[in-house]
């Protein structure tokens, strides 16, 4: 039984700890871009996943009817205060409709920029890999032609990978083909 319990403890993780460093480590990435935020950084956010919600939408449903409601006479005990064509609700939603295109924006602005960053660090990493796996090719073709292995019959690929990918090239290749 303290064999089986042994064995037990001993067993492999889920996740492999090189995986397991890349999810603390794009975590700790995650934590400090929040951290870093403004206060009105963090005000926008806070309105901006507030207004996204479906409380959000109910509230303004269940404020809209019940103001309708009042102002159309149909609720006696309470005076009629924003008769029809209800102009103090349309100022109030017209503020608001302001008010939360702001804060949106601000929040979409600090969610662009995040993202931006993320793709220059994620670009930097690709270029990395890129050059790494080049030399590694260089490496295994130097191990081929020591063992006297034919890379001719490995196909036509392998000369151009063994190239350093020029970005700019590449870049300026992709504005070319893209659509504008």
């Amino acid at each position: 039984m303290a064999k089986h319990a042994a064995a037990k403890k001993e067993a492999p993780p889920s996740v492999s700890t090189h995986m397991e460093r890349n999810v603390r480590a794009i975590a700790k990435l995650e934590h400090e871009a929040m951290a870093q935020r403004t206060s009105a950084d963090r005000v926008s956010d806070a309105i901006a996943r507030v207004a996204g919600s479906a409380g959000f939408v109910a509230f303004h449903a269940v404020l809209f009817t019940a103001w309708i409601c009042v102002n159309t006479g149909m609720v006696r005990p309470i005076p009629v205060f924003d008769p029809y064509p209800f102009n103090f609700l349309t100022l109030v939603v017209s503020l608001e409709a302001i008010f939360l295109s702001i804060f949106v924006l601000m929040s979409q602005n600090r969610a662009a920029r995040l993202g931006d960053r993320r793709a220059h660090l994620d670009l930097q990493i690709d270029l990395l890999a890129e050059r790494e796996l080049t030399a590694i090719l260089h490496m295994l073709r130097a191990l081929c032609a020591k063992q006297k292995v034919v890379l001719d019959d490995v196909g036509t690929d392998v000369k151009d990978l063994l190239q350093e990918t020029d970005v700019s090239e590449l870049a300026s290749d992709l504005d070319k083909k893209l659509p504008a």
